[in-house]
Parts: C-alpha cells; sequence; structure tokens
C-alpha cells in the first residue's frame, strides 16, 4: 500500500497536469478533435519509445561505445546501464586476469593436474598432465578420461570412488615411468586428477631394499661360517690341533671379509652425507700414486707385472683420503681380477685439457652388457669369482661416488679376453698446474732396490 502512495506522489503531478490540459482541449476543440491529437501524441510516443529501444539494444551489443543520447527518464537509464556495464566489465577482466594467473600457475606445477566434469570428461588439464598421461588439452577436451586411461587399475581406482590413498601406475606410453595418480573430489561433482612423477622414488624403494637384501645376503656367509666353526670348537672332547688351525684361519678371513664390508658401507654412507661433506685441499697425485703403487706390489705378492706412468706433476683440488680410496679401490680391483703373470699399468696424464688417471689391466676383460651396471652396489659380473677375490663389491660405488664429489667422471672401456681400462677424468677447473721451476717428470716410476744402499 505504502508503494502505491509513493508512486501517486511520485507521477501525481502529471496526472493533474493532463487532466488540466485534457479539460482546456476538450472545451475548446471539442471530444473528437482532443481524441485526434493524443491519438497523434501517443503515436509519436511510441515511436520516440521504440527509437530509444533498439538504440538501447545497439549500444548493449556493442563492446565499446559512447553513452546514446537520451532525454528525461531514457537519460536516467542509460547513465545506470552505462555504470553497471563499467562495472561489469571491470569484474569481468578481473575474473579473467585471476583465471590467467591461477592457469600459469597451475602449469608451472611440478604436479599433473587435470579438471574433469561430474561425469570424469576432461575440462582442462596442464602440460604436466599432458606429459604423464598422454593427454591433448586441444583435442581431448570433454573427452571421457577412460577413453584416454585405459589402465585397469585406474579404471577399477575411479569407479571405486575410494580416493585417500593415491594409486601407483606404471605409464606403458613411456617406458620407465611410475606415476602416482589421486583424485580429489570439489565443487558440485566435479573431480582434480592429481598425477606425480614417482620414478626417481620408486626407484631409490627398490635400490634400498636390494641394498638391504644384498648387505644381508654378504654377511651371512661369514656369519655362518664364524657360527659353525665356533659351534665345532665349543664341543666337548674336539682337541685335534690342525684342524682347530684350520677353523681359526677360515674364521680369521671371514671376520676380515665381514671387517672390510663394514668398512666399505661406513665409507659410503659418510661419502653419500651431504651434511659432512669432507674438507678440500691440494692433492700431490704423483706422490700418492708412488704409495699406492708400492701397496699394489705387496697385493700382488709377484703375481703380476705392475708399472707406473707419471706423465705430468700436475695436483688437484680435492680429498686426499677420498681420491686414495677411489684410485686403491681401481688399483686392487685390477689385482684382484688379473691372472697371475698379467700385466697392470698405473697412469697419471693429461689429455684435452684435463686430468686423467687410468688402470690398464690384460685380465679376463667384461661382457659389454655389465658395464653400465658396474657402479651399482654389490653387482657382480661373476659371483663366485668375486667371492674368491674377495670383494665387497661395493669398490667401484665408492669410486663413482668420490669422482661425482670431485665433478670427475669414470670411463670404462673393456673387451673380454683382452682385459680393461678404467680411466678418471677430473675437468680443468680441479687441476694444480706445477710451477715451471719444478723439476721434469719421470716418464716411468721405478722402486728403489732395497738391496743396494746407495739407491
Amino acid at each position: 500500500m505504502s508503494s502505491f502512495w509513493e508512486r501517486f506522489r511520485e507521477h501525481g503531478a502529471n496526472l493533474v497536469l493532463i487532466t488540466v490540459v485534457t479539460g482546456l482541449l476538450l472545451t475548446m476543440l471539442g471530444t473528437l478533435a482532443t481524441l485526434a491529437l493524443y491519438n497523434v501524441a501517443l503515436l509519436l510516443l511510441v515511436i520516440y519509445h521504440w527509437r530509444q529501444l533498439t538504440i538501447l539494444d545497439k549500444w548493449l551489443q556493442a563492446e565499446e561505445s559512447r553513452l546514446p543520447a537520451g532525454f528525461g527518464r531514457w537519460g536516467d537509464v542509460f547513465a545506470r546501464l552505462t555504470r553497471l556495464k563499467r562495472d561489469q566489465s571491470q569484474k569481468h577482466r578481473q575474473i579473467s586476469s585471476a583465471l590467467e594467473l591461477l592457469r600459469r600457475a597451475t602449469s608451472a606445477m611440478p604436479e599433473g593436474v587435470v579438471i574433469m566434469d561430474e561425469i570424469d570428461r576432461i575440462e582442462w588439464c596442464n602440460p604436466v598432465a599432458e606429459k604423464h598421461l598422454g593427454i591433448n588439452a586441444g583435442v581431448d577436451t570433454g573427452q571421457h578420461i577412460t577413453h584416454l586411461m585405459r589402465q585397469t587399475q585406474f579404471t577399477k581406482y575411479l569407479a571405486a570412488q575410494n580416493y585417500a590413498e593415491p594409486l601407483i601406475i606404471k605409464q606403458s606410453r613411456h617406458q620407465g615411468l611410475t606415476l602416482s595418480l589421486q583424485l580429489v573430489p570439489y565443487g558440485d561433482k566435479q573431480k582434480l586428477l592429481l598425477s606425480r612423477d614417482v620414478t626417481r622414488f620408486e626407484r631409490i624403494q627398490t635400490m634400498r631394499r636390494d641394498f638391504v637384501a644384498n648387505v644381508s645376503h654378504e654377511l651371512r656367509t661369514p656369519l655362518t661360517v664364524v657360527g659353525g666353526f665356533l659351534e665345532t670348537l665349543s664341543e666337548e672332547g674336539h682337541s685335534d690341533p690342525e684342524t682347530r688351525k684350520w677353523a681359526l684361519a677360515l674364521m680369521t678371513d671371514q671376520t676380515k671379509r665381514m671387517q672390510s664390508l663394514v668398512e666399505d658401507l661406513l665409507t659410503l654412507s659418510r661419502l653419500e652425507d651431504t651434511e659432512n661433506m669432507a674438507r678440500e685441499g691440494n692433492v700431490d697425485v704423483p706422490e700418492m700414486l708412488r704409495k699406492l703403487y708400492d701397496e699394489a706390489q705387496s697385493l700382488s705378492a709377484g703375481r703380476h707385472r705392475i708399472s707406473l706412468n707419471l706423465d705430468t706433476d700436475t695436483k688437484l683440488l680435492g680429498n686426499t683420503d677420498e681420491l686414495r680410496s677411489a684410485f686403491g679401490n681401481l688399483i686392487s680391483n685390477a689385482i684382484r681380477y688379473t691372472p697371475g703373470g698379467g700385466d697392470i699399468s698405473l697412469n697419471w696424464a693429461m689429455h684435452d685439457g684435463q686430468g686423467v688417471f687410468s688402470v690398464q689391466d690384460s685380465g679376463m676383460g667384461i661382457e659389454p652388457q655389465h658395464i653400465p651396471r658396474l657402479t651399482e652396489r654389490f653387482y657382480r659380473v661373476d659371483h663366485g669369482r668375486s667371492r674368491e677375490t674377495g670383494g665387497t663389491g661395493l669398490g667401484l660405488a665408492i669410486v663413482k661416488h668420490v669422482l661425482t664429489c670431485h665433478h670427475a667422471k669414470l670411463d670404462i672401456v673393456s673387451e673380454l679376453g683382452k682385459g680393461s681400462l678404467f680411466s678418471a677424468w677430473f675437468p680443468s677447473a680441479r687441476l694444480i698446474e706445477q710451477e715451471a721451476t719444478k723439476s721434469p717428470v719421470a716418464q716411468a716410476y721405478s722402486p728403489p732396490d732395497e738391496t743396494n744402499p746407495s739407491s
């Protein structure tokens, strides 16, 4: 009722004016002339409003246009619509900007993101999801997700609607790629499909399981031997001196084997500990190799012809203990796997601006398929031969870690039946050239003759 009186007060003056004008026209012109005049006025008013509506329609359809001309109420309407349109355009730009920022942020994520509707059709995906799942956002939008991902595990995961835990699958389109997929419901029955590359994590988990299994296997044999002999020796009445001597010798060998394994494991653990970085300094490689050469002669016990060739006196920037461990492992491997009477050469030289330490032997050689895996922990080309020589299976893994810490690389060349060449290449940034006043380096090193006091 109140709105009626408000409208009456608003339009009351106009009604009074129309009533007065109508009374005057009826008095002056008569009824027919007044009606004719009113019909003409109404026709003109209809044409005016029709024209204003046409202008309004064109203005609303135009993306950018100046405010159309209007009089009276039409002018007020045009002004309000202009403000509304300006506010709408501003909000549209803000929403578009926010969506663009969201799209960029989602595209930069390391995980893949796929937006699906209530019936699991693809609405949008980022580039990472395209790479992980083999989806093309420009072509596959609107496609059902199972038309593109046909793995049985994923189909069951989608149908089960239990998305608390992610699904781990191997992507057949990319060899060796392992993905973690998880569906996240949101909004009005929509879903997000998140994909993450867990290939490296799965590989680490596999290495960890293999590592534990290998360590357990390596320790089981010597522990079994030691435990068996201790049980035998503890039996009453067993006093055979020869048997006891033989058993103690075997237990000593197996104990040394376990000790070597533990020491190598501790070395690997220390090398992999990034918070315990060893201090670096100038490493006198020629002097280190002379000492390693003497140790190699003792380890070989005259069974091999070993030579040391020092073509440069260049030193290295690095850790002495770690480099000594790496070089020593390469040398001891050559001695272990080279039959008696074979040749072994230790070399330190410069090639293409890099320092190269190499160990060449005339041993049995290695088949090509084994070479890429030689630096894996506990990887053995021949398990029987490795156990006979007393190796722990960790030597080349230690070498790889040491060289990686020194920004160097290990190169392996081998031919079955002709021997192997293991080379450690150190970049120029690690080399420390000797001063020109230093004495020249000998091309070959010979140990002093201990039988001649004058040498």
